[in-house]
């Protein structure tokens, strides 16, 4: 299991909270079989979205080398909270396949079943983003939004 470790003045995954955790972080990956599982903490379901988006970037490439240059917004439905969360994750890694925009900042507001989210990021640039991993796609298996935590868990296939 890997922790995005503690929330520091030098940290490069500062956090802007204090979840109910003991140490304050973004997501932390676990351990799967084949493919990536994150969960993603955060003060509220739409801080576990933002912080699950931030997690989707930080496994293709490390979220810390994209700069907030440019701002996008995604808007996507679901008819729960899950579908919701799949969604959303799918249609960033949607623009990032098709765009090759990268997000390193995002700001969610969910109205009724639809999220809306402000992501800064910049174009993909191999000379400076150096890929980690390849996500196919997000996927239903393992799902989890627990708004009482709050926290989300998702698998993305790689």
């Amino acid at each position: 299991m890997k922790n995005t470790g503690p929330a520091t003045a030098s940290s490069s995954r500062m956090v802007n909270y204090r979840c109910r955790h003991a140490i304050s972080m973004k997501y932390r990956t676990l351990d799967h079989t084949a493919d990536v599982m994150v969960e993603a903490f955060g003060d509220d379901l739409e801080e576990c979205f933002a912080n699950a988006a931030f997690a989707l970037t930080d496994q293709i490439l490390d979220a810390s080398t994209v700069s907030p240059r440019e701002e996008r917004v995604i808007e996507v439905e679901g008819h729960d909270h899950e579908s919701m969360l799949y969604n959303f994750l799918s249609e960033l890694l949607f623009v990032f396949d098709v765009t090759g925009m990268v997000f390193s900042r995002f700001e969610v507001r969910f109205y009724d079943l639809k999220v809306v989210c402000h992501a800064w990021g910049e174009s993909f640039d191999p000379q400076r983003h150096d890929p980690k991993k390849e996500i196919k796609a997000i996927t239903y298996h393992m799902l989890l939004v627990d708004p009482s935590v709050p926290l989300v868990r998702v698998v993305f296939d790689i």
